[in-house]
């Protein structure tokens, strides 16, 4: 247990030094009574938006041709904004839930 009492800070520091993560954000999206909250963000590229599901059903953040975040019930995913641009996804189970995400360069 002393080495990972003693490597936990180091790693720590060196997560906190690099370029990306002294600017980066999570963003944090609601899923709640079948909506995304909020439905339109603004981001940078390398911030991550994290989708929080509270419906009693599981949700989809999908990107047609990008990526697809699975949201279990009363569970979480994320994803790392890799390009700026603007990004529009839908819930992959109910098509009426829409969101945007506008992603900046630095």
């Amino acid at each position: 247990m002393s080495t990972h009492r003693r490597l936990l800070p180091v790693v720590v520091l060196a997560l906190g030094t690099g370029p990306l993560s002294a600017h980066a954000e999570t963003i944090t999206v609601t899923i709640e009574r079948m909506a995304f909250s909020p439905a339109e963000i603004s981001a940078s590229v390398g911030d991550t938006v994290q989708w929080v599901n509270k419906d009693t059903f599981a949700h989809t953040a999908t990107m047609k041709g990008g990526w697809e975040v699975m949201l279990p019930v009363a569970k979480s995913g994320s994803v790392v904004l890799g390009k700026a641009g603007t990004l529009d996804y839908i819930c992959r189970f109910h098509p009426n839930m829409k969101g945007r995400i506008t992603v900046s360069a630095h």
